[in-house]
């Protein structure tokens, strides 16, 4: 694990459980889970998990952020409720217990006028997470209803998606629900749609080299 900066308000995981617990749930979601028979969701499934079980066990720093609210982030209580009803309740509890510390933010330099007020992320581990990796970034994004994320890739970079609440779709190749997993390739280009009526709330993971983890590089491609 890479030395990171330390500061006054640095101090470790184990002393923060609500964080241990978050990260707790994502190990399960991603190993309790199916893999839907396929070996490259399988294996990026084991490599998210293996990655975050060594991070853990380094018991990594955590940097305290001043908290960051975006307009999207008005409809996190009504994503967080939806998650309660279903089958990620775990997550959504333990999500609960750190909003106060979360950093939402956009990740690119030109964001297209029409996102502005629908979309966010935060990360929650990860070289700029306050809970420091060098090899894996985990965190969350959520989208308003009727929201259409435009195409992008992220070269070099492994992603998956996990539904926590709403409904949400994938270059219009179906619909997903609460539980179930999306994999893109590194570079694969994707464009998210959601459902009318209620937000969606995502978990996601990315694996990569530090390098690229730190800069992501993320544009959204051309039509």
């Amino acid at each position: 694990m890479a030395e990171f900066e330390t500061s006054a308000d640095a101090s470790r995981l184990q002393d923060h459980p609500d964080w241990v617990y978050l990260l707790q749930e994502f190990d399960a979601i991603y190993r309790m889970g199916s893999s839907g028979g396929s070996a490259i969701i399988r294996s990026h499934r084991k490599r998210v998990r293996d990655r975050l079980s060594n991070g853990v066990k380094s018991n990594p720093l955590i940097i305290k952020k001043p908290p960051v609210n975006l307009p999207v982030t008005a409809h996190l209580p009504r994503a967080l409720d939806l998650g309660e009803r279903g089958v990620m309740q775990g997550m959504t509890r333990a999500l609960r217990k750190v909003l106060g510390d979360l950093v939402w933010e956009y990740g690119y330099q030109k964001l297209p006028r029409s996102l502005v007020k629908k979309y966010a992320y935060c990360e929650v581990l990860g070289p700029n997470g306050p809970v420091k990796a060098d090899n894996l970034i985990i965190g969350f994004v959520l989208f308003a209803p009727s929201t259409t994320y435009p195409q992008h890739n992220h070269p070099e970079i492994e992603e998956s998606y996990i539904s926590i609440s709403g409904s949400w779709s994938e270059n219009n190749s179906a619909v997903f629900s609460p539980g179930s997993l999306i994999f893109n390739t590194p570079g694969a280009k994707h464009r998210i749609t959601t459902g009318d009526i209620d937000p969606c709330l995502l978990a996601y993971a990315w694996t990569g080299t530090r390098e690229r983890l730190i800069g992501p590089d993320m544009n959204f491609s051309r039509k």
